[in-house]
């Protein structure tokens, strides 16, 4: 344990540079005593980094000190070839960079290690777009990226549902994300912060550099927007009864025979309109009404199609 935490501790000061106990500590999830008695081991074991005193004070690593990364474990050393992304990579213009990246973390690997990066590569495959969507063809993908990168302002031009259908404004992108293969750029602007579907950019033009608003993060904005896109997807209810199999397709109570009522929520009259008839016999829809008698109606339509 406190081999790894010797290691994790060398790491931070060669990333960050100088460091603090405090902020050690707080890294680390341990005292400052704690701290001190592991500084001094590194430097014992002839790791050259010193600490000085004083409010700008703190610890860290002589000038050009790079230490190679033998202290990943097996678990974290499949995961960081496991994690990568070699298509979501090269949409991004960064395929050559993750080539040589992985090729340099590779030979920085005892030789165990190494086989077992290898044979993480050779069975597993992550392949992010869904089966029914094709990930997107954008070519202001990369453009955007940069300008995510560079902190950089540009002008949009959008193709969105509503009216007017074609926009254009002034936008600050703060971050890109990728959802069940596709892109959203996470950007401010004059309404406040708005996602954009990379693929429905018709124009994207740099302009000048701009500072993300303090306190701003991605991840937190992203889980906030779908926790609410998932409150506006829902904004009615179906009374439905359903056979033993309808309920474990939808994900309702099941039943250990005959039907069962169940109140479930919908998008919208045309979203469960199609959603319900996919289940067959399995649900009968009860109300509202309108749903109902839309249902009964393209069932009689079908019927009279596939009638002899």
């Amino acid at each position: 344990m406190r081999a790894s935490r010797l290691v994790t501790l060398l790491l931070l000061l060669q990333n960050r540079g100088r460091m603090t106990a405090q902020q050690l500590a707080e890294e680390l999830e341990v005292s400052v005593r704690t701290v001190y008695r592991d500084v001094e081991a590194l430097a014992a074991a002839g790791i050259p980094l010193y600490g000085a005193a004083g409010h700008a004070g703190g610890y860290r690593l002589v000038d050009g000190y790079r230490t190679r990364l033998t202290g990943l474990t097996t678990d974290e050393a499949q995961a960081a070839f496991l994690a990568a992304l070699p298509g979501t990579a090269a949409e991004l213009g960064l395929g050559e960079a993750l080539a040589a990246a992985q090729l340099k973390l590779r030979a920085a690997l005892p030789a165990e290690l190494r086989a077992h990066a290898g044979r993480i590569q050779e069975r597993f495959l992550l392949d992010a777009p869904g089966w029914y969507g094709d990930a997107d063809r954008s070519p202001h993908l990369a453009p955007v990226a940069a300008a995510v990168w560079a902190r950089r302002a540009a002008l949009l031009r959008y193709r969105r549902w509503r009216a007017p259908e074609e926009i254009e404004r002034r936008v600050e992108p703060y971050g890109l994300v990728l959802k069940a293969g596709r892109w959203y750029v996470v950007a401010g602007g004059p309404s406040g912060i708005r996602t954009y579907r990379v693929d429905r950019i018709l124009g994207f033009r740099p302009l000048e550099e701009f500072v993300v608003p303090d306190g701003f993060d991605l991840a937190g904005y992203w889980n906030t927007y779908l926790a609410g896109f998932r409150a506006r997807l829902h904004t009615g209810e179906a009374l439905v009864r359903l056979t033993p199999e309808g309920a474990r397709r939808l994900g309702v109570a099941p039943v250990s025979d005959g039907w069962a009522e169940a109140r479930v929520p919908i998008e919208s009259i045309d979203h469960a309109h199609g959603e319900f008839l996919r289940m067959g016999t399995d649900i009968e829809v009860l109300a509202p009404a309108e749903l109902r008698d839309r249902i009964a109606a393209t069932v009689r339509t079908l019927a009279r199609s596939y009638g002899s």
